[in-house]
């Protein structure tokens, strides 16, 4: 009987032990509970508050020039994403290395961009990144075109989408002319508000250097008026030498602003000869 009591007294004893444990591990995890849900109500606090205090920073495109210096632009997406994108793109691929501003006009404007250097060139998809060769053109971000986000005006440093012109064959091609832009741009020197706002999609504004386009709007030019040149092969507004762009690359702030909208350029050629001659 002795033996048997003692037997009940030590499962007692190791049942008080079991339960003494139990309760230190019920303890010990209840405390870790408590501390992984501190830990993520601290997380999702976190990221609330840094997201309600991350400012996105606009991109900035940094533009050498031989022999002149440094011109520095911030880009717009909010008022031109598709432009933005379009600029970011070609530039990031070394696209603008080596072209050249190939009109400069006192008090007006500079343009560059042009693959051909004579204002006719567009660029390619392979200048985006894609395998075809084929050339391109975006749709027209400004208020003429429908697109009603971009008011930013013609001020002066403002830089903007150089465009074709087809009303001037008929009325009915203005929009044509409007989705002609492909890469050549041009940086304004004085306010032109009137004459270009709406009109141009207009997406960033220099921040340094404007200096340096005040420079280059002032070289020498081959003729002001082509129609009183003795020599007929020179071209109005065109640089004698023309200033060369040693490089353009954007800085995005690890932000990807993907790829533009593209869309296949109009065929002057092709619409003049059906219209004039039906085929």
């Amino acid at each position: 009987m002795e033996g048997i009591y003692n037997m009940k007294k030590e499962e007692k004893k190791n049942e008080k032990v079991a339960e003494k444990n139990y309760s230190k591990i019920k303890l010990i995890a209840t405390i870790l509970a408590i501390v992984i849900v501190l830990g993520l109500i601290a997380y999702v606090v976190n990221t609330i508050v840094q997201k309600q205090n991350f400012t996105v920073q606009n991109p900035i495109a940094t533009m050498e020039i031989e022999n002149y210096g440094t011109i520095k632009i911030e880009l717009y997406p909010d008022y031109a994403p598709e432009t933005v994108a379009n600029f970011i793109a070609l530039a990031n691929n070394g696209f603008y290395d080596g072209l050249t501003f190939h009109r400069t006009i006192p008090d007006f404007m500079i343009q560059g961009g042009d693959p051909n250097g004579d204002g006719t060139g567009n660029a390619t998809l392979k200048d985006l990144g894609e395998e075809s060769e084929d050339e391109y053109t975006i749709p027209g971000e400004f208020i003429a075109n429908g697109y009603n986000d971009n008011t930013l005006k013609h001020e002066r440093g403002v830089i903007s989408m150089a465009r074709g012109d087809y009303s001037g064959y008929s009325s009915t091609l203005a929009t044509e002319g409007y989705n002609s832009a492909s890469c050549q741009f041009f940086i304004t020197t004085t306010d032109q508000s009137n004459n270009l706002d709406g009109l141009y999609a207009a997406f960033g504004k220099v921040t340094e250097g404007m200096d340096i386009v005040d420079t280059i709007s002032n070289v020498e030019v081959e003729t002001r008026d082509s129609s009183t040149a003795e020599d007929e092969t020179l071209t109005q507004d065109k640089p004698v030498n023309p200033p060369v762009i040693t490089s353009i690359r954007v800085e995005t702030f690890g932000i990807d602003y993907g790829m533009p909208e593209t869309r296949e350029p109009f065929d002057l050629n092709s619409w003049y000869m059906s219209n004039m001659y039906g085929y």
